[in-house]
């Protein structure tokens, strides 16, 4: 075990990957997918596959994602008003239920977090055709948002996994 937690690593990487932008102009390249996995585990309660699943970055412990199988992909959004902003290629042809995508600000602090299940991702992409994209697994960022649910904010932290009923007994 290191001197320095992880959390407080991936806090200090976040500080230097935006200072690292804000110099170059360019990403620090692979500390947002190490930073998006960090924060999708800790924030929906998710265990890091370990050893690593083909096409699984965690396990969900708890709740609607227990023991299934997470994919997650993580987006850093400089401009939301610039659009086709992609999120990394869906692996389709390995194991796995669900996709999370982390979206992140200039600082690479999440902001939000959409979940999308395998079938609902199948069939959107089956919709989509022969496309080029399609056939190799690649979406927006928009398209993903439409397709899955958002399950996680700043604002409000997890959001409700399941419609809230005024019916139920209690």
């Amino acid at each position: 075990m290191g001197v320095y937690s992880v959390d407080k690593l991936i806090s200090e990487a976040r500080r230097l990957a935006a200072d690292y932008r804000r110099a170059t102009g360019k990403p620090l390249a692979g500390v947002s997918g190490e930073i998006a996995q960090h924060d999708a585990i800790q924030l929906l309660d998710l265990e890091l596959c370990n050893p690593p699943i083909a096409g699984c970055d965690a396990i969900g412990k708890s709740g609607a994602r227990k023991g299934k199988k997470v994919q997650i992909k993580g987006r850093t959004i400089f401009d939301e008003a610039k659009s086709g902003q992609r999120i990394g290629q869906l692996k389709m042809d390995q194991e796995w239920d669900l996709v999370v995508v982390v979206l992140m600000d200039e600082e690479l602090e999440t902001y939000e977090i959409y979940e999308a299940s395998r079938e609902e991702l199948k069939e959107a992409m089956d919709e989509a055709g022969s496309s080029k994209r399609a056939k190799r697994g690649a979406m927006s960022v928009a398209k993903f948002k439409i397709i899955g649910h958002l399950v996680w904010t700043r604002e409000n932290g997890l959001e409700m996994d399941e419609l809230w009923d005024n019916q139920a007994d209690g």
